[in-house]
């Protein structure tokens, strides 16, 4: 048996599999189970009390009616020897099971991973030939997942987000589409903008001395990193300390922004900053220094609609709702919190209107967005 060892488990005190009265239970299917995973994800999100996904799945050269037997056979054992308040079902109909742990209490992460999986492995092991045993593969899945903010380009655990992650051909048809439109938009306005695009960089390499396009690592969806482009609009050598203070005080706290922006106290941003040049002043308040942007529209690493990408150090500031606008959808250049107030808008609410766009998004509101944004661009309201 293999055991993927991706993340920590359980309290080696809580019983997950004992041996119960005999009860008849029948496994959960694929929509059901999902659903109660992205259930007892939020409730966890809100309540902090952890709780594990254990997914099986065959490496059986056999086919698929021998990987189904033997699968069939696990969910028998899961559900007789598991907790009533454990669930059993299939994470993905006749190919995975999932079993879903609840009301856990965790101290060692390490030495209670190696209790669970020693437990698991005896309870198949003893109801399994070795053949059918030697067979399964098992992950298991804790919420909160940790995420590595040292290792740039490690995706997040989406296993434990089924219900964001969609295989349904409805929904890759409208992601097609999404693609489609960003990639004629984003030429489209590369060309169209290629005389401002000129003046900008021009008027940037003459007024200050670095490069004309500010690079930056941020992060997309799935917790993937990539190079982030924008005009240069800081002198070179700008300390990013300021910045870093100000983002984590203020996800932190709603009123953190106050004893940074006491003349702007409905501002969300960082307001009045010295490392701003002359000319980044201007391209900041009219979002020029966001067209390179399309570039990185192009490359696929955004969409010209969706959520902002946040910098490493902002993510190590999330709390654990926060990361789900980095895996609802790809991030954008715009969104519905640019249109309806930008920097005005409380970072919480920020997060709820990128939750909103995901849950509610079609192409015709992208359409909506993107015709909404050129005027929240003249009005300037909340750019700095």
């Amino acid at each position: 048996m293999t055991l993927s060892n991706q993340t920590k488990a359980p309290n080696p005190a809580d019983p997950l599999l004992e041996t119960a009265p005999a009860v008849e239970r029948t496994p959960l299917d694929e929509e059901t189970f999902k659903r109660m995973v992205a259930i007892e994800r939020k409730r966890t999100e809100r309540s902090k009390a952890p709780f594990l996904l254990m997914l099986l799945e065959t490496v059986s050269d056999k086919g698929a009616t021998g990987d189904m037997a033997i699968l069939n056979n696990v969910t028998s054992i899961l559900l007789s020897s598991s907790r009533d308040t454990d669930l059993i079902g299939w994470y993905k109909d006749g190919v995975i099971v999932g079993a879903m742990f609840t009301g856990l209490v965790i101290h060692d992460k390490r030495s209670v991973l190696d209790t669970f999986l020693t437990k698991v492995s005896n309870t198949l092991r003893d109801e399994l030939t070795p053949e059918k045993f030697n067979q399964i593969t098992i992950s298991f899945h804790l919420f909160p997942d940790d995420w590595d903010h040292e290792k740039p380009g490690r995706p997040s655990n989406t296993a434990l987000y089924p219900d964001l992650v969609s295989h349904d051909k409805g929904t890759q048809t409208l992601l097609l589409m999404k693609r489609v439109i960003d990639v004629i938009g984003s030429t489209s306005m590369l060309i169209l903008c290629s005389p401002l695009l000129l003046v900008v960089a021009v008027a940037i390499k003459v007024t200050s001395k670095g490069p004309i396009f500010f690079r930056q690592q941020r992060v997309g969806r799935y917790g993937k990193t990539f190079t982030f482009l924008k005009f240069r609009s800081m002198y070179i050598d700008s300390d990013s300390n300021v910045h870093r203070e100000f983002v984590t005080k203020l996800i932190a706290s709603r009123s953190a922004h106050d004893e940074w922006n006491a003349d702007s106290p409905s501002v969300y941003k960082l307001t009045n900053d010295k490392r701003i040049t002359r000319v980044g002043k201007f391209i900041r308040r009219t979002s020029l220094d966001e067209l390179p942007q399309f570039l990185n529209v192009l490359a696929g690493d955004m969409s010209l609609v969706g959520p902002r990408p946040p910098i490493p150090y902002e993510l190590a500031a999330y709390q654990t709702w926060h990361r789900r606008r980095l895996l609802a959808v790809k991030p954008g250049i715009t969104g519905l919190w640019q249109v309806l107030g930008r920097s005005t808008v409380q970072f919480d609410e920020m997060v709820r209107l990128d939750l909103r766009y995901a849950s509610t998004w079609t192409p015709w509101l992208d359409l909506k967005i993107l015709i909404r944004t050129p005027g929240a661009v003249i009005k300037g309201s909340g750019a700095y």
